[in-house]
């Protein structure tokens, strides 16, 4: 009630705000070309012309009206759509250097802790550059994957044993949930050192946690592209279902680090990727000194991918 009652006065006032701050920054807008493309409203541009489940669709179908390149506002964001493989090529290849940064939003940055992995972090910063050389050199090199051959051979072969025990009892196999398991099996052990898949609720609280992560990373929070209306986020609740997100996977992290500096830990033959993670972060000839944020942020972007293959 108290709420109904005082919503008219604050729309009253941060109303004006919001249009001054829309016709501040649309005379900045005037004053630096852009490709042509679709007119939207007032404050919140062309956000409610866009559906992100078929937004290929959607500028697909601009790029018709358009042409090959066209700009697209995003309430007080401008984005400029590239559609053609020639345009793509100048931007990917030949000037890759002048696009390849990237909008700091709000869920991402929050997740990542900050940008401290590889895929949201300033481009070409020094820690973007020591966080790609320890992933290239460290994590992904060809020696390191060879490495875990047993691994990919173990899980692969338990995999035909399962197939082989429904066909023995004539039961029904799905490939697809069998692949996918492999896929977070393999993942979980090499980043990790442990399954996940054996382990009950322990298994079901990791997933769950990367279900939620996958779904806040795609969520639309308008404080990114109208920051006066951040309040709205606040009122959905996803400021708060962000920060419990955030906060248990930290925890989850942190137990699996905790785990891998206990002194009484059994060790496997090869290091996992942790282990290596842990270990550079004791070398101080690195330029810079790498923290257990950037130690989670990169387990974050692994935990990631592990999401992907449920997909």
């Amino acid at each position: 009630m108290l709420f109904t009652m005082l919503l008219p006065l604050f729309l009253c006032l941060i109303l004006p705000v919001l249009f001054l701050f829309f016709i501040h920054n649309l005379r900045t807008f005037k004053n630096s070309p852009s490709p042509p493309g679709p007119k939207g409203l007032p404050i919140i541009g062309n956000l409610h012309q866009l559906d992100n489940s078929i937004l290929y669709l959607l500028l697909w179908k601009l790029s018709k009206k358009y042409g090959p390149i066209f700009s697209v506002q995003l309430g007080l964001r401008q984005a400029i759509v590239i559609s053609s493989s020639k345009l793509a090529k100048e931007v990917l290849k030949n000037h890759d250097l002048e696009f390849s940064g990237r909008p700091k939003l709000h869920g991402q940055q929050k997740l990542s802790y900050n940008g401290s992995e590889i895929a949201f972090a300033s481009s070409h910063s020094e820690h973007w550059k020591l966080i790609r050389k320890i992933c290239v050199v460290h994590i992904f090199s060809s020696n390191r994957v060879s490495t875990f051959s047993y691994i990919r051979k173990f899980e692969v072969k338990q995999m035909i044993k399962n197939i082989s025990g429904h066909a023995s009892s004539s039961g029904v196999t799905n490939l697809s949930e069998l692949l996918i398991s492999l896929s977070r099996t393999l993942v979980c052990r090499i980043a990790f050192g442990r399954r996940y898949e054996d382990e009950g609720s322990e298994k079901s609280r990791f997933h769950e946690l990367l279900n939620e992560l996958q779904a806040l990373m795609g969520t639309f929070f308008i404080s990114d592209y109208i920051p006066l209306m951040g309040w709205v986020d606040k009122l959905r609740g996803l400021n708060a279902r962000l920060e419990q997100n955030f906060k248990e996977l930290d925890r989850f992290y942190q137990d699996v680090i905790d785990e891998h500096m206990d002194p009484n830990r059994e060790y496997a033959d090869e290091k996992d990727m942790v282990d290596v993670l842990l270990h550079l972060k004791n070398d101080r000839s690195l330029p810079i000194d790498i923290t257990f944020d950037h130690t989670k942020g990169v387990l974050m972007k692994m935990g990631k991918g592990e999401r992907c293959f449920h997909f």
